[in-house]
């Protein structure tokens, strides 16, 4: 799809630099601009595979986001999320030409282009690795006029949600409940819990919530500055990106958490040789630093419980006289702002806060380095239209974390009457400073990639134009302590020819080569075939007034992978020598005893690649020089997938089965995207929007279920199963003497009324693991995306809008089910009891491990992921021209925006809310942009 951004003009209606004025030739003039498809730029006319691209500097100025992934996540049609082309899964990133790198890596200001392959023609020349699809990105190379960017942004952020977990009292009295429930005594006093309750000594009968105001702060800050040249000497061009990133965390205790910083630095040069050849060369250096305590207290937050200790006791409350023992620990024990760490016998190892306060710090250290040299050749001396290339890349990952660890005293104190400490015991160590820095996680990894390729490209007379190239690519990763090296290599070739530039056919095909394999059957050639006709270039259509261009295509083609094979010599037999052991001989005893060998997998050198075989038909229009429209519908068959399949072997066979080609699953769907622009006087408008329906179902499964409606095959395949909920068992349920009435299944367990109830699906009388069925899927089939770019004067307002619609998500983990003693978070309170039996969201509570209510998927879990999400809004304002000029600038803008800044959902608490390491954060940020 075409991304053009509206202009933003002063009131003398002068243009800025990087604005592109909506007119119809801008919008004509995008048919004829190259794209680039892999290996090569071809011109949109003439692309024949499923693409769609976007070009940053459309764009950037108005929507300022430097995550790579926030700016693909909903701009780009046929791309779920910021790297699944439609549903497939995780796609092939591509930078530079060299595949396998991270978009994680690169801020937006230093790229150029972004083009997603889709379908199998597109994706050919990448070979096996183009499973799922392709995104490739190309970064900015230099130019000849001189330029010189800055783009500077700063903000604070603030979690969407943080988890809210009971305080003491009522965590206490509600596990009073559970333990009644179970038959066994209340654990604590109501002298007890009113004594937390009261407030009075929190340091005595502590109420610790470790997302609160004392350790976590409301908000925090973020600041991002790159800035880029670009220029010629002589006949050498040069590009140099600098970005510099601040990301603080919200955990607010001591100076260890410094959140993280980056630096980075890309270096783009191209050079002229001589007369027919031309390199170029890039470098690019990262470093990331994240400086922390030892412990994340948002993650330890979901664990510890309120009520088990002070983490901190107060100096001031401890009582020393008449007490010289006491006052000597008080005297050796290492002090925090007037504290001592706290601490209890039976949770000595718990210690979040401690750790924090004097376990020491820790530093994660990402350092990255990648080195690409291009050479082309051009070789028309030979031949006219022949040129070769080379490409040779190196890439070096260290990830490693450095920490100084302390041993520290951790007190269990023991309270007067009067609410004084008169004894402190240490549960811990003493208080000893790690002397030495420890190294640990020490990733190291090295890529190298190659690939060269000889191209033909010729003008056969007036109306045929061929293009022909033959790649060959090999890549390889090493990482440390991994004994096999992870290699792809491929042959590819491609040829296109074009007739009158209104027929096109592309026959692109790679020979793939998988060492997962057993020799022999280790090659596979993939074929794929595209057509294209552009039927705006016949003579009556061509002076249409109001169709302006349509291209029909469709392809079809084949792509084998080794990437699902999740293992290397699975096509081997594994033998264990000392398997057991058996007797022979004079069974009166003096017979022999021998080792045997057994066999735990059988061998399968037929053991082949996984199969996509694709079908692909789209067209694209530009309609009355203001509507560019696209749509695809697609289908895509993946089959052979490697397992260890059961249901093709008797049951006898145990050891002996061999992994082989046997599950199937399809996807299909299809696509649809839109953009009107127009201007009227000085309000400017451009609307895209985007659809894409994504369908899965398992077409062939190695499974034997007795009963056929728990069968997986004819189910998306991320159907979620579980058990069909029925609601909550009530006292009429049961019998005097607590079993159930008859004719109402069992279940798992012995049950009480609030226990979840099941439905009994095949009738047998037991509700178990065979009554299971589909009951939702993980993944959304729609989704949609919307971006709006209104403008006026010197004013310009974007918003990109996302939806996703029938998936579905399971609320599982402590927080949503609470086993045994864990801490109760806000959802416990919708629990049953008799008396809310009619409006209870939530089983009876057990102190007990209860896997009828909280260990089975089921119905009663599950929610409507759908959603519809404003992600981004931005305003901008355009210096004036006059001042800009005096500035001696080219362009001068300011904005604010913020991201993920609300969303309409049923389950929006749930959708918000996450659990582990950080919360979800919406940003709020102001910036400048300047160009020299």
């Amino acid at each position: 799809m075409f991304t053009i951004t509206l202009a933003a003009q002063d009131n003398d209606r002068t243009t800025t630099t990087d604005s592109v004025e909506i007119s119809a030739n801008n919008l004509v003039s995008k048919i004829s601009e190259e794209v680039n498809v892999g290996f090569q730029n071809r011109k949109t006319i003439d692309v024949v595979g499923a693409v769609s691209t976007i070009e940053p500097d459309d764009f950037l100025k108005y929507d300022n986001t430097q995550w790579v992934r926030d700016a693909l996540s909903g701009r780009i049609l046929g791309l779920k999320g910021s790297d699944n082309i439609r549903g497939l899964g995780t796609a092939l990133i591509v930078v530079d030409g060299i595949p396998g790198r991270s978009i994680d890596l690169l801020n937006m200001e230093e790229i150029q282009e972004i083009t997603i392959l889709k379908d199998a023609n597109a994706v050919a020349l990448y070979g096996a690795m183009g499973k799922n699809g392709v995104i490739v990105v190309t970064t900015k190379r230099g130019t000849e006029k001189q330029e010189f960017n800055v783009s500077v942004s700063s903000g604070i952020k603030f979690p969407t949600s943080v988890p809210n977990y009971l305080g003491s009292a009522e965590y206490m009295t509600l596990f009073n409940e559970a333990r009644t429930n179970d038959g066994l005594l209340p654990s604590f006093t109501d002298e007890t819990i009113a004594n937390h309750a009261s407030g009075v000594n929190p340091y005595r009968y502590p109420n610790v919530d470790l997302y609160s105001s004392d350790y976590m702060k409301d908000f925090a800050s973020f600041t991002n500055v790159v800035a880029d040249f670009s220029g010629a000497v002589n006949d050498t061009k040069y590009y140099i990106n600098i970005g510099f990133k601040i990301d603080q965390t919200i955990q607010d205790v001591t100076d260890n958490d410094k959140g993280v910083k980056r630096f980075n630095v890309r270096g783009n040069i191209d050079f002229r040789v001589n007369d027919w050849i031309k390199s170029s060369f890039d470098m690019i250096a990262i470093i990331e630093q994240n400086k922390t305590s030892l412990t994340n207290l948002y993650d330890a937050g979901n664990s510890f419980r309120p009520d088990l200790y002070a983490p901190l006791l107060p100096i001031s409350a401890i009582d020393v006289t008449d007490n010289p023992e006491l006052a000597g620990v008080l005297q050796a024990a290492k002090k925090f702002d007037g504290f001592l760490i706290g601490g209890n016998q039976n949770f000595k190892d718990n210690v979040p806060l401690g750790n924090v306060y004097a376990g020491g710090n820790r530093t994660d250290v990402t350092r990255i380095s990648q080195v690409n040299n291009a050479i082309d050749f051009d070789l028309s001396a030979i031949t006219e239209g022949l040129s070769a290339k080379t490409y040779l890349s190196f890439d070096f990952y260290n990830i490693y974390n450095t920490s100084n660890v302390n041993q520290f005293a951790a007190y269990e104190p023991t309270w007067n009457v009067d609410n004084k400490i008169v004894g402190l015991e240490n549960i811990r160590d003493n208080d000893v400073a790690g002397l030495t820095e420890n190294i640990s996680s020490n990733l190291f990894t090295i890529r190298y990639g190659f690939y060269g390729m000889i191209n033909y490209e010729k003008m056969l007379g007036e109306n045929h134009k061929i293009n022909t190239s033959l790649i060959a690519l090999a890549n390889s990763t090493q990482v440390l302590d991994e004994e096999q090296s992870s290699k792809n290599s491929h042959l590819g070739m491609s040829v296109n020819y074009t007739y009158k530039n209104k027929l096109m056919f592309d026959f692109n095909a790679s020979y793939v080569n998988s060492i997962k394999l057993a020799e022999g059957n280790r090659g596979k050639f993939a074929p794929t075939l595209g057509f294209a006709y552009v039927l705006t270039e016949e003579a009556s259509l061509k002076d249409s007034s109001w169709l302006n261009y349509l291209k029909l295509r469709s392809s079809m083609g084949v792509v084998y992978s080794d990437l699902g094979i999740d293992g290397y010599f699975l096509y081997d037999a594994i033998y264990q020598q000392d398997g057991g052991s058996f007797n022979w001989g004079d069974a009166s005893g003096s017979g022999f005893n021998n080792q045997y060998t057994t066999i735990s997998r059988g061998q399968n050198n037929n053991l082949g690649m996984e199969k996509r075989m694709d079908y692909n038909l789209g067209f694209e229009a530009l309609i009355a020089k203001k509507l560019w429209v696209e749509a695809s519908v697609f289908r895509s068959d993946l089959t052979d997938q490697v397992i260890n399949a059961t249901t093709v072997y008797p049951e006898y066979y145990g050891g002996f089965r061999p992994y082989s080609n046997f599950n199937a699953d399809k996807y299909s769907g299809f696509e649809f995207g839109a953009n009107y622009l127009d201007r009227f006087g000085e309000f400017g408008i451009n609307i895209g929007a985007r659809v894409l329906y994504t369908n899965s179902t398992r077409k062939k499964v190695d499974e034997v279920y007795a009963d056929e409606y728990q069968n997986r095959e004819g189910k998306p395949v991320n159907a979620i199963f579980g058990l069909e909920s029925m609601g909550f068992f009530g006292e009429d349920d049961f019998n005097t003497d607590g079993s159930l009435k008859s004719g109402i299944p069992l279940q798992f367990g012995a049950l009480q009324p609030g226990d979840l109830r099941y439905s009994d699906i095949n009738n047998d009388g037991v509700v178990n693991d065979q009554d299971q069925v589909s009951i939702g899927r993980y993944d959304s089939p729609w989704t949609f995306s919307s971006d709006i770019t209104l403008d006026y004067g010197s004013f310009t307002l974007f918003a990109l809008l996302t939806a996703e619609v029938g998936g579905d998500g399971v609320a599982d983990g402590s927080y949503y089910r609470p086993e045994g003693d864990q801490k109760y978070s806000e959802v416990v309170r919708g629990r049953w009891t008799p008396e809310t039996a009619n409006t209870a969201t939530f089983p009876r509570l057990s102190s007990l491990p209860n896997t009828n209510n909280l260990g089975k998927n089921s119905t009663f879990w599950l929610y409507d992921n759908s959603n519809l999400r404003l992600q981004r809004v931005q305003l901008t304002y355009d210096l004036p021209r006059n001042w800009v000029d005096k500035m001696n600038m080219d362009d001068f803008s300011v904005y604010a925006s913020g991201s993920n800044l609300a969303e309409i959902s049923k389950n929006k608490d749930i959708r918000n809310l996450q659990l582990n390491n950080s919360p979800l954060y919406r940003y709020y940020s102001l910036g400048l942009r300047m160009k020299f």
